[in-house]
């Protein structure tokens, strides 16, 4: 079902309507709510303890849920926006951030009440996902009557994009079968490998590998983009330049990462940053095997840069031409050091796994500087990734717009 294009005043409409209004939270804000919580995400601030406990800011949103029971004091509009963006064939929807502001501390006792309202409704959108437009709902949160914070939400509403036909190879690839290979009869035969013999004897002469046809070239698949937003923002900067930055409060000097608009010790909304040496170790770490995707793997060489050829002599059967082979890949960058090929994640080595991507490891690094941070390990086989095992810092070119920071396990890759 293809999309139909709504107006735009169509959907404005529904902007400032109320999607829930005089709403009150089925709890008031408890110590054992706040207990679970901070058990949870790992968060042991004494401030969230003890006869003067106070609520985790980010728990804001967990006052007003309404479990499995859910609410009965919701208004009718977004699910008119829902039913006319489904009608339309924007029949998909994924969360895609949100968005708080706190204006009060809440404590054991506070009775929590909140307004709900569409605050606004995109344009038609065109995303890798798909073609739809963006809804934002904001929750105004009051404590005891008096404002103590906002809650943005945004989905988006999509049709699906439409995925290309499947090639021949793609229909068997499930299956791995190949088909068997032509035999040809000896004159042909003969005349193919002259042919090879001549192509290779240019490669030699020209230094250069003949490039493939530009109809059998497939886009590489694009890593998922980061959420940049005014908290965080510092950081991406830090990336682009090729720093990890750590922020310090300026009050009682504490590290925290990931980036957080106030510090988690004292209170405190000043912080500076410090630069992360780059070392590290890996302090817990899983293995992605299942689902696959293919914008987590980099089926490039693990040879620097430095030590490839200036050409190679791609191999061929005797079938014709090889093997199409990709053009330069992400690149990684050690601080301060050569670029070097990024390397890959499969267990089996290097290069293209037989039954697609392959699995790679995601690692809990703990810095030199004591701050933890999620990236992937690479430079060893996923199944060789310890548990202490040394890393070090490097930046990876993920795709043209995309640099991220990854850690190289050390040689051996166990601590």
């Amino acid at each position: 079902m293809s999309a139909v294009q709504l107006t735009h005043e169509q959907l404005k409409a529904y902007e400032g309507r109320p999607t829930g209004t005089a709403g009150v939270g089925k709890d008031l804000v408890n110590e054992p709510m706040i207990r679970h919580w901070c058990e949870a995400v790992g968060d042991t601030n004494p401030a969230y303890r003890g006869p003067d406990a106070i609520a985790p800011p980010a728990m804001l949103q967990a006052w007003t849920m309404g479990g499995l029971s859910g609410h009965t004091d919701r208004s009718g509009a977004y699910g008119e926006l829902s039913v006319l963006l489904d009608g339309a064939g924007y029949t998909s929807i994924v969360a895609t951030d949100c968005e708080q502001e706190y204006l009060q501390t809440l404590r054991p006792g506070d009775r929590i009440t909140f307004d709900a309202v569409i605050e606004s409704v995109s344009e038609r959108k065109t995303t890798k996902l798909g073609t739809g437009h963006f809804i934002t709902t904001r929750m105004d949160i009051r404590a005891n009557g008096e404002p103590a914070g906002t809650h943005r939400f945004r989905v988006l509403k999509y049709a699906p994009a439409a995925r290309g036909p499947k090639t021949d190879e793609q229909v068997e690839a499930p299956q791995q079968v190949r088909a068997p290979r032509r035999v040809r009869a000896p004159q042909q035969a003969q005349r193919s490998q002259q042919a090879q013999t001549s192509q290779k004897a240019h490669v030699l002469q020209k230094g250069h590998v003949p490039q493939k046809p530009e109809a059998s070239q497939q886009p590489r698949a694009r890593r998922p983009r980061p959420v940049v937003n005014r908290d965080n923002a510092g950081f991406w900067e830090g990336v682009a330049g090729h720093r990890l930055l750590i922020q310090r409060c300026t009050e009682c000097r504490t590290l925290r990462f990931p980036w957080l608009p106030g510090c988690n010790a004292c209170g405190s909304a000043e912080w500076d940053t410090v630069e992360a040496s780059g070392a590290g170790t890996v302090f817990s770490y899983v293995v992605m095997h299942h689902p696959s995707f293919p914008a987590f793997t980099v089926p490039e060489s693990t040879v620097p840069e430095s030590t490839v050829p200036e050409f190679t002599v791609p191999e061929h059967d005797t079938d014709g031409p090889g093997p199409d082979t990709d053009g330069p890949g992400p690149q990684a960058h050690a601080p301060g050091g050569s670029r070097a090929e990024a390397p890959s994640p499969h267990a089996d080595g290097p290069g293209p796994h037989p039954d697609g991507p392959g699995p790679y490891a995601v690692g809990l690094i703990e810095l030199a500087e004591g701050v933890r941070i999620v990236s992937n390990v690479v430079g060893v086989p996923a199944d060789k990734v310890r548990i202490g095992a040394p890393v070090q810092l490097e930046f990876l070119r993920a795709d043209e717009e995309l640099e991220l920071p990854v850690f190289r396990a050390a040689e051996g890759g166990e601590g």
